[in-house]
């Protein structure tokens, strides 16, 4: 039998600072669990003073992660154009609820975050 060797601990890299693309995406996300949770939710299990409901609050932190650790960083797609996906197979259709359900009322409640959405589908990336 062998002797127990000490485990090294994992190392990380450190976490690189988000550029601006990434920042728009994770306000863009935010926006559309606004516009979703708002409608379907509305008052219910939230927080004082908190703009979502708790499971809303959970899904978002997971996309903003996601956004975080994308691997192509400011170079990276729209989501639903994108070949990787990040998403855990649950957490991706209850995400695509959402941007299905937001995206046509973005217009109208968040102009600019939908524009710039739609420009960076329109140019790739």
């Amino acid at each position: 039998m062998t002797p127990n060797k000490p485990k090294t601990p994992i190392r990380r890299a450190p976490p690189r600072p988000l550029g601006r693309r990434v920042r728009r995406e994770q306000r863009t996300i935010a926006a559309m669990f606004d516009v979703f949770c708002h409608d379907h939710h509305g008052g219910v299990d939230r927080a004082p003073g908190a703009k979502l409901c708790d499971h809303c609050t959970t899904l978002l932190r997971y996309a903003h992660q996601r956004l975080e650790n994308c691997p192509f960083g400011e170079a990276k797609r729209v989501c639903n154009e994108c070949a990787t996906h990040c998403y855990s197979e649950t957490r991706r259709a209850q995400v695509r609820e959402v941007m299905r359900y937001a995206g046509p009322r973005m217009m109208r409640r968040f102009p600019f975050l939908a524009l710039m959405h739609l420009w960076d589908k329109r140019r790739g990336g």
